[in-house]
């Protein structure tokens, strides 16, 4: 080191002579991050095999004796046949969030997707509706609309009133809604009228609640930070 260099002085010279023009760059490379692994097909199919098998222990555990229609046929069109749309117009390699890997961005997702149609019938009984109207933004045929969006994901009419049925899974001991999800809702109620329920599933617990989202105060108590969640905003319902 030079006696009349500074420290940050001397560590950008170092960084520069192993080829390094920035902090950044250097961290990518000694931390392996700037190696992008190729997406496995033959990992994704494991994992969407694991959904499967999440689902049939779910139907071996809830209350009430299970699905009610054929299992089989469920797991068919709620899980492989969604993931054979995905891998029929490429869009696994494009998934990406907070640089997870595509498989596991394709297995949280489908795990959930599977999850809310799974519930969907006991829904309706508890909410003495007819059956939920899907109006979720989530196409298996195109990247630009197969993405999250904070619009519900259901919708029917209960008791006269227009209701929007959010549906989340937690597979972890901890249950958040996103403030995006909440202010979504508010603004629905304000321009269209409707109210928004999140019917959380908590998967790794056993139990379920059910939040009205267009009815939380800005400065809630129960909203903060999660770091297990990027840091964002979330509405702590346990």
């Amino acid at each position: 080191m030079n006696p009349t260099e500074s420290n940050s002085q001397y560590f950008k010279r170092y960084r520069s002579l192993l080829g390094f023009a920035s902090q950044d760059s250097a961290k990518k490379f000694l931390g392996a991050k700037d190696l992008v692994a190729p997406v496995s097909v033959d990992y994704a199919s494991s994992l969407v095999s694991r959904v499967a098998e999440i689902i049939d222990r779910l139907d071996g555990a809830v209350w009430g004796g299970g699905y009610s229609g054929n299992l089989d046929l469920f797991k068919e069109n709620s899980i492989q046949a969604p993931y054979k749309l995905i891998l029929e117009n490429n869009l696994l390699p494009r998934l990406n969030n907070q640089g997870r890997r595509p498989e596991h961005v394709l297995f949280s997702w489908l795990r959930g997707y599977a999850t809310a149609e799974y519930f969907l019938g006991p829904l309706s009984s508890i909410f003495g509706c007819g059956e939920f109207a899907s109006i979720g933004q989530d196409d298996f045929t195109s990247y630009e609309t197969f993405r999250r969006a904070p619009t519900a994901d259901y919708s029917a009419v209960i008791n006269g009133t227009q209701v929007r049925l959010e549906i989340q899974s937690g597979f972890q001991s901890i249950s958040d809604i996103k403030q995006h999800k909440v202010l979504e809702a508010k603004s629905i109620r304000r321009e269209a009228g409707d109210i928004t329920i999140c019917v959380h599933l908590d998967m790794f617990n056993g139990q379920c609640a059910f939040v009205r989202l267009d009815t939380i105060e800005d400065d809630d108590i129960n909203c903060g930070s999660r770091q297990q969640m990027e840091g964002q905003t979330v509405f702590c319902i346990g």
